[in-house]
């Protein structure tokens, strides 16, 4: 059975992607059979045949140098950049949980370990007319480990906080935060890092900083935070 593990964020561009995108290299690196798989995501742009570009997972597979192919990677994609439940709406594609069952499923079955990302943070509704969908209800359905990816700049005591408890309320299990852009010797991140984890009992399992092409924790460590579960 495969292992996985759900990344989320604080919010809408906080580096979800390419925080995961270095997250499956480390594992490829260290000799894991690593993959990548997100349900829905929205802002991509169109080839010059119209079809569209996957563009968090293209991100992900060139950072971290997977063979997995892309049209493997996530079922839904569009190109209007709003929450996908919208772009759903307007483009006449709406997500539909079987198929996102049926995709992920087959992305456990091949792969060793599997890093689900979500869609913004993690209230993002999927679908919302036909039926409601939201992005913890594909982590419930899944039951997936989770990590915040939140960016370590100012107002992200508060963001963490509320997502981490909004989390553990729903009965979702976190693993720990990570904190994206962030500046080495830095006061008041140095000091978000501190509250962050005092006040929600979380680690800081790694801080990113821009431009950075590996994460900074042990392999052996990143891999023991993938679960066997579903």
């Amino acid at each position: 059975m495969s292992r996985k593990l759900f990344i989320t964020g604080t919010g809408t561009d906080v580096g979800k992607t390419f925080v995961a995108g270095l997250i499956v290299k480390k594992l490829k690196e260290s000799g894991k059979n690593a993959a990548y798989y997100k349900a829905a995501m929205s802002g991509n742009q169109r080839r010059a045949d119209g079809s569209l570009i996957p563009g968090d997972a293209l991100s992900v597979k060139e950072t971290s140098g997977i063979g997995q192919p892309l049209e493997s990677m996530c079922p839904y994609v569009y190109e209007t950049a709003v929450s996908p439940h919208l772009a759903s709406r307007l483009e006449g594609n709406p997500v539909q949980m079987e198929v996102v069952r049926e995709t992920y499923r087959k992305v456990c079955d091949q792969y060793e370990y599997v890093t689900v990302e979500g869609s913004g943070g993690i209230l993002c509704p999927l679908c919302f007319d036909e039926k409601k969908i939201m992005l913890e209800d594909l982590v419930k359905e899944f039951h997936l480990p989770s990590l915040i990816v939140a960016d370590a700049g100012l107002g992200t005591i508060n963001s963490v906080v509320l997502t981490a408890e909004y989390m553990r309320s729903q009965n979702m299990r976190v693993k720990g935060i990570l904190f994206n852009h962030f500046h080495p010797g830095d006061v008041m991140e140095e000091d978000n890092l501190r509250m962050c984890e005092y006040m929600t009992g979380l680690k800081v399992i790694a801080c990113i900083r821009d431009g950075s092409t590996d994460l900074e924790i042990e392999a052996e460590a990143l891999a023991n935070l993938y679960e066997e579960c579903e």
